[in-house]
């Protein structure tokens, strides 16, 4: 008798289950992800390290549409940072120095998010580099394979919102 009660009470206990602003995904590029979440209404691009230790690190390029913000950089770092220590992101050639939080990094301003960015579209890998807590320099490495197609998917993700 409890399992005909249990089967009817499944759909219901699923539906309680799943958040009401659920993610939806955009596409999988390579090691890049991109989706979109309903509220507040944002659209990203994700990827994580390509060695993890620590606590989860990632890079998330953003779209927030209400607040009319597209290609914000932002990383989390995979370990505690230093906080007189300097965060760089190194892609290729180019070095930009980031603006840190204990534990998240992000560009400047606009413009550094758009140099960043475009960096980011031809380049093959990018780093994170600063000191930790303790003063040991790390490193978050990221491979950029699939980041423009996983960028591009972002933007049409909440281009489309209407």
């Amino acid at each position: 008798m409890i399992r005909p009660v249990f089967l009817l009470l499944l759909p219901l206990l699923l539906a309680a289950a799943t958040p009401v602003n659920a993610r939806e995904s955009l596409g999988i590029f390579e090691s890049w992800g991109a989706f979109r979440d309903p509220s507040p209404a944002r659209c990203y691009a994700i990827a994580l390290p390509v060695r993890k230790g620590g606590r989860e690190g990632f890079a998330t390029i953003s779209h927030w549409p209400e607040q009319r913000i597209r290609g914000q950089i932002q990383f989390r770092l995979s370990r505690g940072h230093g906080q007189s220590a300097p965060v760089t992101l190194s892609i290729g050639d180019r070095r930009f120095a980031l603006v840190a939080g204990a534990a998240d990094a992000w560009a400047a301003d606009a413009q550094g998010d758009a140099a960043i960015v475009a960096a980011i579209r031809s380049g093959t890998s990018m780093s994170v580099e600063t000191r930790d807590a303790r003063g040991r320099a790390y490193a978050d490495a990221y491979a950029l394979r699939g980041a423009a197609t996983a960028i591009d998917a972002a933007a049409l993700g909440c281009a489309r919102r209407g």
